[in-house]
């Protein structure tokens, strides 16, 4: 047997079978199919374009054959260019019953690929081509015997002739062809077939025997997309029935051709751009910044891909994963620091028990003239602070040092002061509703209500010119402390920072964005005023909220006599109505 990346000859010992090999005469046909096409009693390996067999080996036995490749390499050298790579560390499989497609563009490799596999029929590549790497069928490299040679179509002695014939007109009918079965075939001298029957016929040929194992090279050129889908059908059909293993290069199926193949070889100038099941390539080129459109041919959308300047184009969609990472990075603070004063502030929502009680000790000691209204709220303010002063330290040293965050004593000390005064008025904020609805559910509901809103309208969720006009933005975006609180902690965190420029390698600019840019860009901040102009807002709508509260006391006291008497003849007319 002839090496066929070698000019050695090498004889293997037959074992109990005949192994023939021939040249390879001229043929008409036009298409290079080769097969590993072991019938009931033999195993044929035939060129379709070259001609008849030009291998073959007889074995009573039908095994199921695997074929695996690892780090395949095919270089091929000459005196003009000097040493050149064709294909470069492939590795791959196929398996019985499955089909491959090997797809790309023109000259990518896909031929050649085919030939380095047929390493069991000698002539596939020339002398002045090396290959690397290791293929295998079965696990391990075939030996076959090396003798004379056999005819094409070989079938087997022990079947008769009507049984042949029947077969051959099953196998005609199979690919379309029983309308032309009294045609010739013709060639450049007389016309017969066309070159999409020519082709039909060459995988007729080949199937003919049922072969274990199949290469097609390009079997849908010329034929319409009806035709193509039909031939790679009854492949399909017979990979499964015959458990054939079957390895096709395809330039540019349709749909529904894609869809019938099992795995998918993607082939870019002689490297493999993606090796797997045919119906996860969509997940691989979406996770590598080229996701597949809506109503597009998938097969399609890999070729145009891998058509252009593949590095150029995933430096791209790496470099656009790496932008991405940056854009989840300035999502992330914002994030973080939007969690940080939301959830920590409406945490104090859960001392609305105790103000429910500090309001009933208040009216009743209030009742007896111990103190006026403004000796509460003084004392109140005063109380507290040094509780809300220590859960703004810890939890938000905790918080601020695990993260990440600007590691400045000065960025942090804003940090736990912004947190002191949000929380300094949620808890205004809910004495103010405790005293205007003492019952604890009414008024639990009621200050988480108004929590809610001023959230949603702090301009995180949306940003502030997002946000609608009515109510929203006009008055609650400009009352909600929320808004202070953001934009003094993203201007707290962002200011003095800077980040590589996405758009770099995409049309230019400045290499790296200021953390100022992002704020005016991203988060849409006032950029007008510092972060302590924002923190002094916080300050004074917490003197504010004490004032009002000031005021809700004096009032609720005032109307309460008419709200009990109110009260009273509303229960009246009630029982009345009743009795």
């Amino acid at each position: 047997m002839h090496n066929p990346f070698s000019d050695s000859m090498i004889k293997l010992p037959a074992d109990g079978k005949t192994c023939m090999a021939s040249s390879s005469p001229s043929s008409n046909y036009e298409t290079d199919h080769s097969a590993l096409s072991p019938n009931e009693e033999s195993m044929e390996a035939v060129d379709l374009e070259n001609g008849p067999a030009f291998g073959s080996c007889r074995d009573v036995h039908r095994k199921d054959v695997s074929i695996t490749w690892e780090n395949l390499g095919v270089t091929v050298s000459d005196r003009k260019h000097g040493c050149r790579s064709i294909l470069q560390g492939l590795t791959g499989y196929a398996r019985p019953g499955e089909v491959l497609a090997i797809m790309g563009p023109s000259g990518c490799g896909k031929t050649t690929l085919l030939d380095a596999l047929a390493v069991l029929f000698p002539g596939r590549l020339d002398s002045s081509t090396k290959h690397s790497g290791e293929v295998l069928i079965n696990g391990r490299k075939q030996p076959l015997a090396y003798g004379t040679s056999s005819a094409q179509l070989q079938l087997p002695n022990s079947m008769s002739s009507s049984k042949k014939k029947e077969r051959a007109e099953t196998t005609i009918k199979e690919m379309g062809l029983q309308d032309s079965m009294d045609t010739r075939i013709g060639g450049w001298s007389n016309k017969g077939l066309s070159s999409g029957q020519k082709r039909r016929v060459s995988i007729c040929i080949e199937i003919l025997t049922r072969p274990k194992h199949l290469f097609l090279d390009e079997p849908t050129s010329g034929l319409d997309s009806a035709a193509s889908y039909y031939v790679m059908k009854r492949m399909v059909d017979l990979a499964k029935q015959d458990r054939m293993t079957v390895i096709a290069s395809i330039h540019q199926p349709s749909s529904q051709v894609f869809q019938l193949f099992h795995n998918l070889c993607l082939l870019s100038s002689g490297r493999t751009i993606y090796f797997g099941r045919s119906d996860r390539a969509n997940k691989f080129f979406e996770l590598n910044g080229f996701p597949c459109p809506s109503h597009q041919n998938p097969s399609d959308h890999y070729l145009h891909t891998i058509n252009t300047d593949f590095d150029e184009d995933m430096d791209q969609g790496f470099h656009a994963k790496k932008t991405t990472e940056e854009a989840i990075d300035f999502l992330a603070r914002g994030s973080l620091l939007m969690f940080t004063a939301s959830f920590l502030t409406i945490m104090a929502i859960g001392g609305f028990p105790s103000f429910v009680e500090d309001m009933k000790v208040f009216q009743r000691e209030r009742l007896n003239g111990h103190y006026r209204s403004a000796a509460f709220v003084v004392s109140n303010t005063v109380s507290s602070t040094p509780f809300l002063l220590v859960i703004s330290l810890i939890p938000g040293a905790i918080t601020y040092y695990l993260v990440g965050l600007q590691q400045g004593c000065a960025q942090f000390i804003y940090f736990a002061l912004t947190l002191l005064a949000c929380m300094m008025l949620v808890e205004s904020l809910m004495l103010i509703v405790a005293s205007i609805m003492p019952n604890f559910l009414m008024g639990l509901i009621t200050g988480a209500g108004i929590q809610g809103l001023m959230i949603l309208s702090g301009g995180f969720f949306r940003l502030p010119r997002d946000l609608p006009l009515v109510f929203w933005r006009y008055p609650l975006y400009y009352i909600a402390f929320h808004r202070y609180a953001y934009q003094g902690l993203f201007k707290n965190e962002f200011e003095g920072l800077t980040f590589p420029n996405g758009q770099v390698l995409q049309g230019g600019g400045p290499a790296y964005i200021e953390g100022e840019e992002i704020l005016r860009i991203i988060w849409q901040v006032e950029m007008r005023y510092s972060k302590w102009m924002d923190l002094a807002m916080l300050f004074a709508m917490v003197a504010f909220y004490r004032i009002m509260l000031l005021i809700v006391l004096g009032t609720v006291e005032k109307f309460k006599p008419i709200i009990r008497e109110i009260k009273f003849v509303f229960l009246s007319k009630t029982k009345k109505s009743i009795s």
